[in-house]
């Protein structure tokens, strides 16, 4: 039977982290809440890690799996987020692979959690992140006959996008925020402005 409890002491965490960084040379580990830490791993080491924590440490369940793009740095930071159920806590797994050219990939985790279809589809999607071997990721996810930029990248320009793709309607006028709402929402306290 499961008990749930959360983590009594950071020991618990201190020791799955310990664990992994003997084993997979883990850095990094930042402790947000008594429920949630976070960690870092080479992109070469993600796959076992994943499956050492899941089949050793518990951590049974992908509550998510999203990536940030850091275009100054050249790198996608992907995030997987794991759960384990009788400790009530979070593990992320932060891994950076480069944003342009073949290595712009990342091994499947589909066999570990099926749900991970789902996420690597939009990630390949939506960034323009390879997954080998992962089955239907290059089926159109969200974005049916989408050609441009992958629009989660940070050096999609949305502007432009809809200038070049939509029309403008007529009569649609943009106003100034602020001068809208002293005028037309709250005119009794515009002299307070």
């Amino acid at each position: 039977m499961t008990t749930n409890r959360v983590a009594e002491t950071p020991r618990e965490i201190h020791d799955v982290f310990k664990d992994l960084h003997r084993r997979f040379g883990v850095r990094g580990l930042e402790k947000r809440r008594a429920d949630q830490a976070y960690l870092r791993a080479d992109r070469d080491e993600v796959i076992p890690l994943l499956t050492h924590l899941q089949a050793v440490h518990g951590y049974g369940h992908l509550a998510f799996f999203t990536a940030v793009d850091r275009i100054e740095e050249g790198v996608f930071e992907l995030l997987y987020m794991v759960h384990n159920y009788e400790l009530r806590h979070d593990l992320g797994i932060i891994a950076e692979i480069p944003r342009e050219g073949d290595g712009c990939t990342m091994e499947t985790i589909h066999r570990l959690w099926p749900a991970a279809l789902t996420y690597q589809r939009e990630l390949r999607e939506m960034f323009g992140i390879a997954f080998p071997d992962c089955p239907r990721v290059d089926e159109d996810f969200a974005l049916e006959g989408w050609d441009d930029l992958p629009p989660m990248r940070r050096d999609f320009d949305t502007r432009e996008y809809s200038e070049r793709v939509y029309y403008a309607r007529p009569g649609r006028v943009t106003k100034e925020t602020r001068k809208h709402m002293k005028e037309n929402l709250y005119p009794s306290e515009a002299e307070t402005w």
